[in-house]
């Protein structure tokens, strides 16, 4: 009963509230894995943006006008990660704020010998654990230049992630994934690029990965949808680990 009912409220949503076409050819032309999806599964990709957009407040900021463009566009990163998930994997929280540009959010801290410090850095997203999302538009439509970066995807991981506590680069596994084996290739593959850095050689991704187990996490969810071709060739362990998560390979769209 409560599975019909679910249904019955989708295809509600589906038929009352669509993405317009010229909206969604928008956001697939814009969004560089979308447009290389297949056909069913960019059909599938729309379903499911269409849920978000009704799951989801789109909050502007700065007096941020949203159109239809965006928001399609907007959707359309935020349910890639999603694509073989589900909408329930984005559960337990409710906004995204858009800011037209890089936003600057001021934090307050306490150091080791009690001194307040306040800081403001520019930001082009953040996610709040049980909070919003928080994205800057303007990063939106810069996805894949360079080649790999996405800041939509990265944050949508680091939600992802949180669905057990704090982010931590471990979001939960399938039944049929071996948190070992995980745990190896996201471990191996931090000491790797952490060689490299330290022999002064170019890394194959974002250094930002190396901040934490979370953003490394975030940064190779970013490159294995974007580059995947990249990743594969230069972790394939963890590649093998994202494809087993997402339910996804992107070599193979």
């Amino acid at each position: 009963m409560v599975w019909n009912l679910k249904k019955w409220r989708e295809r509600r949503i589906l038929q009352r509230h669509p993405i317009p076409e010229p909206a969604w050819q928008y956001a697939v032309a814009h969004c560089g894995p979308a447009r290389r999806l297949s056909i069913p599964r960019q059909v599938r990709l729309r379903t499911l943006a269409t849920l978000f957009l009704r799951d989801k407040a789109l909050e502007p900021a700065q007096g941020f006008e949203l159109t239809d463009n965006m928001r399609a566009l907007l959707a359309a990163h935020a349910c890639l990660p999603i694509l073989n998930l589900g909408l329930k994997w984005y559960a337990g929280w409710h906004a995204v704020v858009l800011y037209p540009g890089m936003f600057v959010p001021e934090r307050h801290y306490r150091d080791a010998a009690g001194v307040v410090h306040h800081t403001r850095s520019a930001m082009a997203g953040e996610s709040w654990q049980r909070g919003p999302v928080i994205l800057s538009w303007e990063a939106i439509l810069q996805a894949g230049a360079p080649p790999g970066h996405n800041v939509a995807i990265h944050e949508f991981a680091h939600k992802l992630d949180m669905l057990h506590g704090e982010a931590n680069g471990f979001p939960p596994l399938h039944a049929d994934m071996g948190r070992a084996r995980w745990t190896r290739a996201f471990h191996d593959a931090f000491a790797q690029l952490q060689n490299l850095r330290l022999s002064g050689e170019p890394l194959p991704i974002d250094g930002y990965a190396l901040e934490n187990p979370a953003e490394f996490f975030a940064v190779t969810s970013e490159v294995f949808f974007e580059a995947p071709a990249v990743l594969h060739a230069a972790l394939p362990a963890v590649y093998d680990q994202l494809r087993l998560f997402y339910r996804q390979d992107p070599r193979n769209p």
